[in-house]
């Protein structure tokens, strides 16, 4: 093998384990205390409530929220690509700037929820109450999709889920 090789191969096994989830820090968040800008990767904190967080900065990326109570939780700036939130609870929680592509948050509560600057592309409203969520642009939705039971606030659509 190549010395360059060698070297690039053992800077990307060194690089690896930085992606990894932190079980510390998802621990913590299990118990209820706040971690911004954590490494809580695939973390499990579903059916549990977690309310008034600040996880804003965090990696969420496929973490499972569903069935999870979060209101006043902020995600501001936050990893979640491909969460699942499924039939959560996150009134007045901020997702301003985070990254939601390919999120799921079928039946999903988000009354009062801030969504200013949030990436939405591919994720799946179906059946959400955000009616009163905040910061949403008709942009946003564009990309995202839900159904007839999803409800908006005024003035906004949102694509048919396929």
């Amino acid at each position: 093998m190549r010395p360059f090789a060698a070297f690039g191969l053992l800077a990307l096994l060194a690089a690896a384990p930085a992606l990894a989830q932190d079980a510390g820090q998802i621990a913590r968040v299990q118990r209820g205390e706040s971690c911004p800008r954590c490494n809580l990767f695939q973390a499990d904190l579903s059916n549990r409530t977690l309310k008034g967080l600040n996880l804003s900065g965090s990696r969420l990326r496929q973490a499972d929220l569903s069935l999870a109570i979060m209101n006043r939780t902020s995600f501001a700036g936050a990893d979640l690509r491909d969460v699942n939130a499924y039939g959560g609870v996150f009134s007045s929680a901020t997702f301003s700037r985070a990254n939601l592509t390919n999120a799921t948050f079928v039946g999903t509560y988000l009354q009062g929820a801030n969504f200013a600057g949030a990436t939405l592309t591919g994720a799946n409203f179906s059946g959400a109450e955000m009616n009163h969520a905040r910061g949403l642009t008709q942009r946003q939705l564009s990309g995202a999709c839900g159904d007839p039971a999803t409800t908006l606030p005024a003035g906004l659509r949102i694509p048919a889920c396929r």
